[in-house]
Formats: structure tokens, sequence, C-alpha cells
């Protein structure tokens, strides 16, 4: 893959005028009252774009777009290979695009071109062409009845889809939710944060190019309080799917309880332990991926493995080669190709972490790396040890390049320290011992069990996590059962 310069990049962000509309209806339009908001560039702090702020009245315009289309039958009575070869189209446009849409994601969120580049834009060509293949695949079934009936199971579309999706891979996780949406013949309105709309809003534009009918993708930025709220409160949405933190997650219930008990999915927070035994077949290994599952997009990673439990025996070794692994994780000018570590995403998130840090310190936590010492909303890799089960930074999600280190002593004792949390998003472990293996994949309280990896996978396994974590899943075959409806037809025969 040619990663270029920094000079070409540079080049092109200084010429690059993104859109900045909302998308309703097949066009790009003012909000109804006119108002606009800056978006950030979080690594010099200047303003990318003024963008239009979505309110009520343009979710109750996207909504009445949205169903007016799947009533019509555009898109939710084309044929499954048809809306395939829509979708196929999207995603070769978005290929052909690449450049364009990873300079976007590094510019909204902070995040290194290596990674926008490499990572999350083919991710989300990977997944829409995923859905796409697999859509014209997928049967109903024929129910075991008697002789005297024929029951037909059979799936239909859910009707208007909400995506409330987040800064860190935007476009990835829009995908995530898109993709198994439209295939599955509904109509989508999309709400990406407020913090990273650009890639959402470019999006729309090659949706239409592909051939999607106008009213089945809408784009709306703006605030969760103002545009999301509308969303989650309204009558006509069918379906809510979320991802974010579990604060959020749980207004998204109330407000559909408060309107029609719409379906909500949620995919919220994390604070997963990744255990390392003694008998760990790699130390090396499982020190640099222990590391990439934390600092790898400056820790802002619902999944990151954030506590990291070891056994007591080969802490100090251990400890020696993850910090030696840190080291690879430096920041840098997200527009240099070389940078692995970029920006985090604003100023109020910067401080949040820092805080968390400084509260570990105060509670007892001993600094074994410090990745402070940095300009503007950049933090390096930053290691807490002796960390008690107990402290705010083995309990809270951080969202930032901070690993809380607590040693073990029994198997036991690591599972029940993994399990101490009102999260199970995922879990790591690292052994050579398979029974063990297959022990604690059972016992540990997650959606995802990475057992000598963290946070490997592709298409073909669903994501998604238990307790606070949230519901239903991404990813995977599974992710129809979110916007889809299963229907019963019963046939007398007699």
């Amino acid at each position: 893959m040619e990663f270029r310069n920094q000079a070409y990049w540079q080049a092109k962000a200084d010429t690059l005028q993104p859109e900045s509309r909302l998308f309703i209806e097949g066009e790009y339009r003012e909000a109804v009252a006119g108002e606009r908001f800056a978006v950030i560039n979080p690594a010099t702090d200047t303003t990318l774009a003024e963008v239009s702020r979505a309110r009520e009245a343009d979710v109750n315009m996207a909504v009445v777009a949205a169903r007016a289309s799947f009533e019509a039958g555009v898109w939710s009575q084309k044929a499954p290979a048809e809306r395939k070869a829509v979708l196929l189209r999207l995603a070769a446009l978005m290929e052909r695009h690449a450049e364009e849409l990873a300079l976007l994601e590094t510019l909204d969120t902070g995040k290194p071109i290596r990674h926008s580049l490499r990572d999350d834009i083919p991710g989300a060509v990977r997944c829409l062409r995923w859905y796409a293949e697999a859509v014209d695949k997928i049967y109903g079934e024929i129910a075991p009845t008697g002789p005297d009936a024929l029951a037909l199971v059979s799936r239909e579309p859910i009707g208007v889809v909400a995506a409330i999706v987040p800064w860190n891979f935007p476009l990835l996780l829009a995908c995530w939710k898109l993709g198994p949406a439209l295939a599955a013949g509904n109509s989508v309105i999309l709400k990406p944060s407020e913090k990273s709309p650009l890639t959402a809003i470019r999006l729309a534009a090659l949706a239409r190019e592909a051939g999607l009918p106008d009213g089945v993708l809408n784009v709306l930025p703006g605030f969760g309080h103002e545009a999301g709220k509308a969303l989650a409160l309204h009558e006509d949405v069918d379906c809510l799917t979320f991802t974010g933190s579990t604060g959020v997650g749980r207004l998204l219930m109330e407000y559909a309880g408060r309107s029609n008990m719409k379906r909500v999915w949620l995919e919220a927070g994390g604070k997963s332990a990744n255990i390392v035994f003694a008998d760990c077949p790699d130390l090396a290994k499982a020190a640099r991926a222990s590391a990439a599952g934390i600092f790898y997009n400056q820790g802002q990673v619902c999944i990151a493995g954030t506590r990291l439990l070891v056994e007591s025996s080969i802490r100090d070794e251990f400890m020696a080669e993850l910090k030696k692994a840190a080291e690879h994780f430096r920041p840098k000018d997200p527009l240099d190709p070389s940078s692995t570590m970029g920006t985090l995403i604003d100023s109020d998130h910067h401080g949040s972490v820092c805080r968390y840090i400084a509260e570990g310190l105060e509670e007892g936590a001993v600094l074994g790396l410090d990745g402070r010492d940095q300009a503007g909303n950049f933090i390096g890799p930053t290691v807490l040890e002796q960390v008690n089960p107990h402290m705010a930074v083995a309990r809270e999600e951080i969202f930032g390049p901070v690993l809380a280190v607590t040693t073990f002593e029994r198997e036991e004792e690591a599972v029940q320290l993994a399990n101490d949390s009102q999260y199970g998003l995922g879990a790591g472990l690292w052994t050579s011992d398979l029974r063990r293996a297959h022990r604690l994949a059972r016992q540990l309280k997650a959606g995802s069990v990475f057992i000598n990896n963290y946070n490997d996978g592709d298409m073909t396994v669903p994501f998604g996590g238990v307790k606070q974590s949230g519901n239903g899943r991404d990813k995977s075959l599974h992710a129809f059962d979110k916007f889809t409806e299963l229907k019963t037809t019963w046939l007398a025969l007699d």
C-alpha cells in the first residue's frame, strides 16, 4: 500500500473543501434553522468546516423521506440481488475515493493517516461488500409442522432505522450498521458524531452515485441531545442502533420506552481485561499485542485491553517487554505516514484522560510510563502499575492510552478480577494450557474472548457485549437479526 509522504497529505489537506450540509431525500440541503457548528481538527485546533446542525425539524423531514422510500418499495422490495449490486458499486466507489475518505477521517479525528488508509477505509469497504454478498444467500425456513399445515418463517426489513455512530472509527462503525441495515432492505437515517461527521456526509453522495434510491440513506450531522434525542423519541422510527457510551445508551433505551418501543441495539462501553499467565507461549508477542490493544487509536477503542492482569511470577519480565513494545507508539503529526499514534479527539477529552491519570496516582497507583509530556491534544502511552480493583482507573472507561496493571497469584483470582466490572465487551488470555483456555473462555463474562491474541477477528464473527456493554451484535450474519423482523405464515392444508 502506498502511504506517500507528509507533504503530499498536507497539500491535499490544504486544498480540501469538504461537503458540510445535511443529506435528505437524495440531496444536500441546509438545516431548517440555518444553523451550523464548527468541526475542529484536534491535531491543530483549527476549524475544518462549519457543518449544518440538524435539529428536530430536520429529523422529521428525514424520517418522512425514509418512511416514504420504504413504503414505496424502491429499495425494500428490490430483489436481494439488486440490492447487492448497488452496495457493491458503493463499496467500489469508496475504494476509488479511499485517499479522500482517509484524509477526511484523519483530519476529523486526529488518527494517523497510515491507520485511516490501511485500516478504517478498507475495513468499511470490506464490511459493505461482505453484507452485499451475504444478502441473497440467507434463506427462510419451513417449520416442522404436522401434515395438515405448512408454516413458513420469513425475514422482512424492519422499516426506518436510525443509526447513531461515534467519533473513534466514524466510517467503519457507520458501515457496520449500514451494511446489514441496507442489505436487508431498510431505509436508514445516519447520525454521525458532531466531532467527526465529514466522512458520513461524503458517503451520502457516493451512495447516490452508486444508485441507492432517494430517501433510503439520509445523513444528519448534529448533536446527540438534539438530533439524536429527536430520532430516539420519534414515533415513526422502527429501530435504533447505537455505538457509544453506556450513559447515552441508557438514555436511548429510556427514549424508546417513552415513544413507540422501537427496537434499541446498543454497543456501549467497555473495560476489558487482558490476562497473561506464566505459561504464556510467547511473552514478547503478548507484550506487543497488549500494547497495541491499549495504545492503538490512542486508546479510543471500546474493546481496548485497558486492564492488564499479569501473573505475579512473570510481572517484571513481562512489564519490561511491554514498555519496550510501547516505544512503537509515539505521538506525531497524524499526516505523517510514519506516525503510529495521533491525537485525542479534542481538548475536553484530553483533560478527562489527564484527570484519570492524576486520580489514579492519588489513589496509590505507580506510574510506569507517563505520556503526558506532549503538546496540544496528544498523550503518549501511559502505564499505571499496582492498580487495585477499587480504583477509578480500574473501573471506569477512560477511553485513552492508559493501561491499568494488576497482578494475580491464581487462576481463580484472575477470573474474579476480570469479571469484576459493570462491562462485558471483551477479554483476552494468554496461556499454553488448552484446558485452561477453554475453561476460562466459558467463565469470562464477555462478548468476545481472545486466546493468545487481542482483538483479532474479521467480518465472519459477531461483535458486541454483555452486561452494561450493550446488547445485539454487529458484524457476521447475526447482525441481520437487528434489522429484520421474523414473520410466521401458517397455511392450513386440510
